[in-house]
C-alpha cells in the first residue's frame, strides 16, 4: 500500500513572475494543482509544509480542493539551479480507481562479483525506471541485486523482475548498469641516454632563454635609434 501523507495548501489568484517571486519572500512556494479530467488550479504552499511531504516519502498525498479532498502524485519539483530551494511544484490529482505512469527509483543492492573480484568498474545509467499502476500499489522503490553482474556485462531494463502489478512504462533495452574494465595510464618508456640529452637540452634552453633578453635589449636598442632619427627629423 502506498504512504499517504496531507498537504494543506491555498488557493491562489495571482500568477506571473512578480507574484511568485513575492510569494517566495515569505517563504511560500507557488504551484498548480491538475486533475485527472484536464482542469487546473493555482495554488500556494509553505515552504516547511513541501519540506515535510518529501521528507515522509509518501507517494500519494490528499489535498482539499474546490472543498472537496483529492488524491494526488507529485508531477515535477522545480529547485533553484544555485540555492537548490524548491522554487515551484506541481500536482496532477489522480483517480484511484485508474492506472498511472510514475518513476520509481531503484535501489541496487549488493556488490557485483566484477567489481569487487574481477576489478572492473561499475557504471550507472539509470537511477529510476517509468512504471504504470494503480496509485494505491505505487512502491517506494524498484529493488535490483546487481550481485551476480561480471565484468563486461550489464543488465537493462528488460532483465529487471517486476510484480504483476506493474507494468514497464520505459524501453526494455536500456542499460541499467554495466561492469567495464578500469582506465589504466600506461607511462612512456624512456631510455637513460634520452633522459640525459633531454637534460643538456634543458640547460642549453635556459642559456637560450638568456639570449633572448640579449636580443630583446638589441631590439630596445634599435628602436631608441629610430626615436633619434625621428627627432632629427623634426628639427630639421
Amino acid at each position: 500500500m502506498a504512504k499517504q501523507y496531507k498537504l494543506t495548501v491555498e488557493k491562489r489568484n495571482d500568477s506571473g513572475k512578480f507574484s511568485s517571486k513575492t510569494l517566495r519572500n515569505n517563504n511560500k512556494i507557488p504551484g498548480v494543482y491538475y486533475s485527472y479530467d484536464s482542469s487546473n488550479i493555482l495554488f500556494q504552499i509553505d515552504e516547511n509544509e513541501i519540506k515535510n511531504a518529501i521528507q515522509s516519502q509518501a507517494n500519494i498525498f490528499t489535498v482539499e480542493v474546490g472543498g472537496e479532498e483529492q488524491n494526488v502524485v507529485f508531477k515535477s519539483v522545480q529547485y533553484h539551479p544555485v540555492t537548490e530551494k524548491i522554487i515551484h511544484i506541481d500536482l496532477y490529482g489522480v483517480d484511484m480507481s485508474k492506472t498511472i505512469s510514475i518513476k520509481i527509483p531503484i535501489l541496487f543492492t549488493g556488490t557485483p562479483v566484477g567489481v569487487q573480484a574481477q576489478g572492473g568498474v561499475l557504471i550507472t545509467s539509470l537511477n529510476e525506471i517509468e512504471i504504470s499502476c494503480l496509485p494505491s500499489n505505487i512502491p517506494d522503490n524498484i529493488e535490483l541485486d546487481i550481485t551476480e553482474l561480471e565484468l563486461g556485462s550489464n543488465i537493462q531494463v528488460g532483465d529487471i523482475t517486476l510484480d504483476e502489478k506493474f507494468e514497464l512504462v520505459t524501453s526494455s533495452d536500456n542499460a541499467v548498469v554495466s561492469i567495464t574494465h578500469a582506465a589504466v595510464e600506461e607511462e612512456p618508456e624512456v631510455d637513460e641516454e634520452i633522459e640525459g640529452e633531454e637534460g643538456e637540452e634543458g640547460e642549453e634552453g635556459e642559456e637560450g632563454t638568456e639570449g633572448e633578453g640579449k636580443t630583446d635589449e638589441s631590439a630596445d636598442e634599435g628602436d631608441g635609434k629610430k626615436e633619434s632619427g625621428n627627432e632629427k627629423s623634426d628639427s630639421k
